[in-house]
Order: structure tokens, then sequence, then C-alpha cells
């Protein structure tokens, strides 16, 4: 998802209108919603100052808008392959079914990310058992700080 569609996409959440999120990042009134539309449609590219003033406006950390390009099959493949290259994660199958896991004899690599995973694996859980709301498990996502 490009960055413009997942400032639409957590605008929406949030319930915030175009006109309200660019007059809120600085944008003057009268050409607030229009600027705003143009990040969102990615006519126009934010940079990294106004990235961090729509995040802080969302409710969200700035990674949470800068994702890698997995507007296609191709895209997402590249991006896993980019965390098997420099994370150890590993395609595998268990018990017949496709996976993906982190590579034990990856050493200090190894700790810190399958310390990330059990604190996200936690939270997943929570949603689904219903200890926690989507909202809640989506806030948790898009402000995650390691």
């Amino acid at each position: 998802m490009a960055i413009g569609e997942r400032i639409r996409s957590i605008r929406n959440k949030r319930g915030m209108t175009l006109k309200y999120l660019g007059k809120a990042v600085g944008f003057d009134e009268k050409t607030a919603d229009v600027r705003m539309a143009q990040y969102e449609s990615g006519v126009r590219s934010p940079k990294a100052d106004l990235t961090a003033k729509i995040a802080e406006v969302l409710e969200v950390v700035p990674e949470a808008l800068n994702v890698p390009d997995i507007e296609s099959y191709r895209g997402v493949m590249h991006t896993l392959f980019a965390l098997e290259d420099n994370y150890g994660l590993q395609i595998d199958k268990l018990d017949d079914e496709v996976c993906i896991r982190l590579d034990r004899d990856n050493g200090s690599e190894f700790l810190t990310m399958l310390k990330l995973f059990k604190a996200w694996e936690k939270q997943a859980e929570n949603y689904r058992s219903g200890k926690i709301t989507k909202e809640k498990y989506d806030d948790w996502r898009y402000n995650y700080k390691p």
C-alpha cells in the first residue's frame, strides 16, 4: 500500500475529513482538502517533515505510513526477499503448510526478531480472543515502536 493509501485508510479510521487533516498539518483552509487529496491520490509525495506532521495528527508513528511497495505480488515477494536477506526470515513448511519462520542460526538477529514477533503474536492473540478490539489492535500496530 502506497503512502497516500495508508494516509487515507488511517484518516478514515480516525473519522477525519481531508480538510480537517490538511488544516491540522498547517495547510491554508481554502486548499487544505485539495492538498491532502493530492497526497492521498499519489499525485504528490509528502517529504519526511510533512509525513511526520501527518503521522502526529493521525496519532501513528511515521513508519506506519511509509511501508514498502506491496501493491503487487512482485512487490510483496521482493519485500519478503529483503526480509530474508536482512533479518533471517525463511520460507519453510510446517505440517505440509507453507510458513515464514525465523532462522535460529541467525544469532542476535534471531533473538531480537523473536522478541518482536512474540510481542506481535501476543497482541494478535488478544485481538483474536476478544480481549482487545480491532481498533486497539490497529492502534498498537500503527504506533509500534520496539
